[in-house]
């Protein structure tokens, strides 16, 4: 292959690379290659179907597209459907289940009471004032100061300490905000304007997103074992991990992997629920997936159902990373290797991983559409 013939070259063929993909090839009308490691695209959110049961199989994990952002919404439905689904989980501690995030119903079954949505606020409020805590430092003290001692054991400790593998006195307080705190008996996990998945799965969005005359694909190969051959004026667009760019020179950034061991069961229906919360910190993995309950619409023909159970994991190099973990000393080294992106000519990062920071998949997207703009001069052809 001659890089020589891409003026531009993406690292990463996830969904950021993906959207910067297609948004560069209309933008500017000249060729762009994509590369990844990987024997498909879309990353993290790749989906397949099991053979045994026809179900679409999500391979790293469930993803639900949910966004408030109609630019977002709007690109990607250039490109596909999406179903009506709506994502509710379920969390099952010391062998009962609750809803999570946590509501009304959570608070009332987990305590033995009846409170009504406007006596919420001082029943937490009571529980929380006995720590004390005015201005939280941590995940811990944040969890603390939102829910209260008692529903923090339950349903956030163990689970944090099985997902990121740390104290969460040790973790940043900002990780706790993305779960949602509810009064009432809502129990949708999101309650964006725009939500669903891909009416014909995630694979077959991507396909089309990059089904385009001035886009071509190139898997299983290593951005770092073509880097020297593409030329220095191309334009590269990086999504991989930022620290390994340069050969981590100022340290490892801290990452969480995923281990998913995946079985059929010969039941229609395993558990009632696309996700099971297993909050309990004696059960080694941290949620159950049931692939079928995200498409109901097509409903089970084989009688069999699969399931995914998700064991995080220490990350070393040659392991996916999935989470920045984000601590302090990881925010120190951040900085550095900022200073050493903000020395390069034609070399941008981007994406949950190049700029180490938790995306949402309309986040990761939202931000690859502005980085477009930015780079191309304030153009907003990519709608």
């Amino acid at each position: 292959m001659r890089y020589s013939d891409f003026p531009y070259v993406i690292a990463g063929a996830g969904i950021t690379g993906c959207t910067l993909a297609r948004c560069i090839a209309e933008e500017t009308g000249k060729r762009v290659l994509i590369v990844d490691r990987r024997n498909h695209i879309g990353g993290n959110c790749h989906s397949r179907l099991d053979p045994q049961t026809g179900i679409e199989v999500h391979s790293y994990g469930t993803h639900v597209f949910h966004t408030g952002e109609k630019r977002v919404w709007d690109f990607l439905n250039r490109f596909c459907e999406f179903n009506s689904y709506r994502h509710k989980v379920v969390t099952l501690y010391k062998g009962r289940t609750y809803h999570m995030p946590v509501n009304l119903q959570t608070i009332n079954s987990f305590f033995g009471i009846s409170l009504k949505p406007h006596e919420v606020d001082e029943f937490i409020r009571l529980k929380s004032s006995r720590e004390n805590i005015t201005d939280p430092q941590n995940l811990e003290e944040k969890a603390v100061s939102l829910i209260g001692r008692e529903l923090y054991e339950a349903f956030v400790k163990g689970y944090t300490l099985k997902q990121w593998g740390r104290d969460p006195r040790e973790l940043p307080a900002e990780i706790i905000t993305r779960l949602p705190f509810r009064h009432g008996y809502e129990c949708d996990y999101f309650t964006c304007r725009y939500q669903g998945l891909p009416w014909n799965g995630y694979a077959d969005l991507f396909e089309k997103m990059l089904d385009h005359e001035l886009i071509e694909v190139t898997l299983e190969t290593d951005f770092f074992d073509i880097r020297k051959e593409i030329p220095e004026e191309s334009t590269v667009f990086y999504t991989g991990p930022v620290d390994r760019f340069f050969d981590y020179r100022h340290g490892e950034l801290s990452w969480r992997s995923l281990r998913f061991e995946y079985e059929v069961k010969d039941v229609s229906d395993y558990q009632g629920t696309a996700v099971m919360n297993y909050a309990d910190i004696d059960i080694p993995f941290t949620r159950m997936h049931e692939y079928q309950h995200l498409h109901p619409e097509r409903g089970n023909k084989s009688g069999k159902t699969v399931i995914a159970r998700e064991y995080p994991e220490a990350w070393q190099q040659g392991d996916e990373p999935y989470y920045p973990v984000n601590t302090a000393q990881d925010r120190q080294r951040l900085e550095l290797y900022r200073q050493e992106t903000s020395k390069l000519e034609n070399i941008h990062f981007a994406g949950r991983l190049g700029c180490y920071r938790y995306y949402d998949m309309d986040k990761a997207v939202l931000a690859a559409l502005e980085l477009c703009n930015a780079v191309f001069q304030g153009h907003d052809n990519c709608k």
